[in-house]
């Protein structure tokens, strides 16, 4: 089955120096777009990460810190990767909670101004824990009767999301061939940036899910401990839920 698309999807896989969301790096971003009319690209970029990749990383994804030694930096690639997803939805296996927030971290920290307002993402990893609940490579061979050979490279990963998603939408009827519907069905919860240190209570008001200040209206705390939002802004906290907290800050200031 096709995907009905009524603007271009990019699916994309990271390989990067651990798992940590606000400290780590990215060592490899393949991207693979697909278009309205059928058209597909797909591009392969290793980085060099300017920190060591630890050898526990390097054996699941096999890139050592030689190999990447002179390879330009995120920094450096960062235009021509925003230019390929910039009008697109995102896609990916575990992207939600992993892929996406960490690219977008590495496009803040290299000043580009990416956020989700206008696009929306499809986590394949949700369809199939939702219906199967396994591994990739097991979803490859459940969907579609394939081994996934070179696990862990990003190109090969990627490759297998977009093809899983496509023998999903086969399978299951009552899965919508559509990116909004999908990405609706893949969102775990009501997150306001990525780490999920902001959410949307009941009423779709942003609160604070952490800390002395969990459960509070964001805007509200912002007003009665104007020291909190320095406090966020100057610890050790992700780059995109700094950027919502200001969001928020200035629509705020915006209302008075």
């Amino acid at each position: 089955m096709e995907l009905k698309l009524n603007r271009p999807i990019c699916f994309f896989d990271l390989e990067t120096t651990g798992i940590d969301v606000a400290r780590d790096r990215i060592v490899e971003i393949s991207i693979f777009k697909v278009y309205p009319n059928g058209n597909k690209e797909s591009k392969t970029w290793l980085v060099n990460p300017t920190i060591p990749i630890p050898p526990q990383t390097t054996a699941v994804h096999g890139i050592t810190n030689e190999r990447v030694a002179n390879e330009p930096t995120f920094k450096e690639l960062a235009s021509q990767i925003h230019s390929m997803i910039k009008d697109s939805d995102l896609g990916g296996f575990n992207s939600d909670r992993f892929d996406i927030p960490l690219l977008a971290e590495e496009l803040l920290r290299a000043d580009v101004d990416f956020d989700m307002k206008n696009r929306v993402s499809v986590d394949v990893q949700t369809i199939f824990h939702k219906k199967e609940e396994r591994t990739l490579s097991a979803a490859l061979k459940f969907y579609c009767g394939k081994n996934l050979e070179n696990a862990h490279s990003a190109a090969a990963d990627t490759m297998a999301t977009y093809e899983i998603l496509t023998a999903q939408l086969d399978r299951y009827p009552d899965l919508e061939n559509d990116m909004k519907w999908l990405s609706e069905f893949t969102t775990r919860k009501k997150s306001v940036d990525f780490a999920g240190f902001i959410a949307l209570n009941n009423e779709g008001k942003e609160i604070f899910t952490f800390g002395k200040n969990k459960g509070q209206l964001v805007e509200e705390v912002l007003e009665k401990e104007p020291g909190y939002y320095g406090w966020i802004q100057g610890a050790d906290f992700p780059l995109y839920t700094k950027k919502v907290l200001t969001g928020i800050k200035l629509r705020k200031l915006n209302t008075k």
